[in-house]
Formats: structure tokens, C-alpha cells, sequence
């Protein structure tokens, strides 16, 4: 059975609670790091961006078919222009009527055109709405992520700020502990998740539960420098006659 002074012994509960203090602020860097949040403002973000891209496209496109559409317009205006001069300028009987047929047909196909182009103008007017709509909620939820990320990051910062202080401390306690003691606790701690804990009144407050009568007969007899431990959750169990 490994040795060590009872006071030295009783070194251990400091260094073990700098220990647990270490172990919360990981607990809580990790929560923050996994915050349901972020999941929550990524899908947001990656769906606000999509319609935002969808409807920047759908405007594009619309534009395009106006562009196309004004020029199919200007292009029957200008052989209107054309056939009409010839019109007026005179000329053949039979050829003054093939031009005014052909003057018709030219109008009819510029009036269906002009109503295409109408149809566009109207479409692409909901169209900017849409994209309007949808470039607002894509900024909102930049701006949501953006904020959630700031004080997650202020959060974490404040985390590892204290985590440094405490391993600090945690460093000065050990260097206060004998060593072969320190050595015990820390394989005990990486085995066990808890290196040392009281004996208090017959219960271990490593493990929660009052011990055995046997083994707290064990415990017990041992000697005062006799480094025992909880048969339950493994633990260096701290002993002193006030907590008997």
C-alpha cells in the first residue's frame, strides 16, 4: 500500500478542486462550442443565401428576356419605319399593297411583342420584390449569426482566460504535494475521472455512498499515512479524525 503524510494527504482535496474547477470550465467551453444555436444559424444561413441566389438569378434571367424582348420590338419598329418610307415614297400599285400587308402583319407582330414585354416588366417587378424580400432576410441572418458568433467567442474567451489562472493555481498546489503523492493522484485521476475525495462520516464523497461496514472497518485500521482508496468509485479517499 502506497505512503504518504497525512497532511500531504490532505493537499490533495485543493489540488482536486482545482482539478473539478478545470473540468466545469471545459464542460462549459465544450457546450459553448456545441451551442444547438449554431446549427440553427448555419441552416439558417445556408438557406436565406440560397433563396438570396435563386432569386438574384430569377431577376437576372427576367432582365435578359427584356433585353431580348426590347431589341425583338426595336427590330419589327425599325422595319415598320423602313416599309412606311418606302410607303410613302410611291411606287408600283402591286408593291404599295404588298407593303401595307406587310406593314399589317409587321404591326400585329410588334403589338404581340410589346404584350410580351409587358408581361416581363410585370414578372420582373415581382421578381425584385422577391429578391428584395429575400436579401433582407439573408442580412438579417448574417447579422443573427454574426451576433450569436460574438458572443459565443466573448464567451469562450472569458472561459480560456480563467482556465489559464486556474491551471496556474493548479500548477503552484501540485508543486506543494510530494511527488510520489502527485504521482498517485494523477494516475488515479486519469483513470478514474476524480483523484481524491473525503471520507466524511463514513460516506465517500468520491463515489456518494456510505461505505460497507467492512470496508470501513478496513479503511479504519489503516494507518494515517497509508493512502487508501474508495472501493467504489476508485478515488484516494482523504481521511482525518474530525470527519470520523
Amino acid at each position: 500500500m502506497p505512503k504518504a503524510p497525512a497532511a500531504e494527504q490532505l493537499k490533495l482535496l485543493d489540488l482536486q478542486a482545482l482539478d473539478a474547477k478545470l473540468r466545469s470550465l471545459d464542460v462549459r467551453r465544450k457546450a459553448l462550442e456545441e451551442d444547438p444555436r449554431l446549427s440553427s444559424a448555419s441552416d439558417a444561413l445556408t438557406a436565406t443565401s440560397r433563396s438570396a441566389r435563386d432569386a438574384d438569378l430569377a431577376v437576372d434571367e427576367a432582365q435578359a428576356a427584356l433585353v431580348k424582348a426590347e431589341d425583338s420590338v426595336a427590330q419589327v419598329a425599325a422595319r415598320i419605319e423602313r416599309d412606311e418610307a418606302r410607303l410613302y415614297a410611291g411606287g408600283l400599285s402591286k408593291d404599295l399593297q404588298a407593303l401595307q400587308q406587310d406593314i399589317a402583319a409587321l404591326s400585329s407582330r410588334r403589338s404581340d411583342l410589346e404584350d410580351a414585354e409587358l408581361e416581363i416588366l410585370e414578372r420582373l417587378d415581382g421578381l425584385r420584390a422577391e429578391q428584395s424580400t429575400a436579401a433582407a432576410a439573408l442580412a438579417e441572418a448574417q447579422t443573427a449569426s454574426a451576433g450569436l458568433r460574438s458572443e459565443l467567442d466573448a464567451k469562450l474567451a472569458e472561459i480560456a482566460e480563467e482556465r489559464v489562472h486556474v491551471a496556474r493555481d493548479r500548477a503552484d498546489c501540485a508543486a506543494r504535494i510530494e511527488d510520489t503523492l502527485v504521482e498517485v493522484y494523477e494516475k488515479t485521476l486519469a483513470k478514474r475521472g476524480v483523484g481524491a475525495a473525503r471520507l466524511f462520516h463514513g460516506t465517500s464523497e468520491g463515489s456518494g455512498m456510505a461505505l460497507s461496514p467492512g470496508d470501513l472497518a478496513t479503511i479504519r485500521s489503516a494507518a494515517a499515512d497509508d493512502i487508501v482508496f474508495c472501493p467504489d468509485s476508485g478515488c484516494i479517499l482523504v481521511r482525518s479524525p474530525e470527519w470520523s
